[in-house]
């Protein structure tokens, strides 16, 4: 009797008659999707990250260091791009890459083989890239030029990097330029 008196006077609310064994009322969240995580969706372009710098810089207070990444991304039936991103964070760079390989993505004509048309070449700063037609022989090339050919969906073709430099991403950008000196 005492006890409900204190209970009163507390205005402390009396135990609910939920047993221990009964289960609970949760509220639904409801930003949360019904059926657990949803099945993951396959990005659009395939992307591979052909270069990444730590680049750092002297200061007053000590060295600060940014990051330079050069990304290929492609759908391998003829969409192919590379892009240069700079951040301070790794994933910041990434993301910026691939938004500037997408501007500066370009579509390859290929024929039925998948191989081009004609013999190209280019040359962009002091990197020089030939791509000739090799029939039944699959992709021959080296470096960042076939991670490019393979994101473009090039299957038969053979090429050769005449420039000195081991800059990934020049080499790549000299790559684009002579696909995209393919006539239609």
């Amino acid at each position: 009797m005492e006890t409900k008196d204190i209970q009163k006077e507390n205005q402390i609310p009396a135990q609910s008659n939920q047993s221990a064994g009964a289960p609970r009322d949760f509220k639904r969240n409801s930003r949360k999707p019904v059926a657990g995580r949803p099945a993951r969706v396959k990005p659009e372009f395939d992307q591979k990250i052909i270069s990444i710098r730590r680049v750092t810089r002297v200061v007053t207070g000590g060295r600060r260091f940014n990051f330079s990444v050069g990304i290929v991304i492609g759908d391998r039936k003829g969409h192919v791009g590379v892009g240069l991103g700079k951040a301070n964070d790794t994933p910041l760079a990434i993301d910026k890459a691939v938004r500037d390989a997408r501007k500066n993505m370009i579509f390859i004509k290929m024929d039925k083989r998948g191989s081009i048309a004609h013999e190209v070449d280019a040359k962009y700063s002091s990197s020089r890239v030939h791509i000739m037609k090799a029939p039944g022989k699959g992709i021959l090339a080296g470096s960042s030029v076939r991670t490019v050919l393979e994101f473009a969906g090039v299957k038969e073709v053979s090429s050769k990097i005449f420039s000195r430099s081991k800059n990934k991403v020049n080499n790549a950008r000299a790559a684009i330029k002579a696909l995209s000196k393919l006539k239609k």
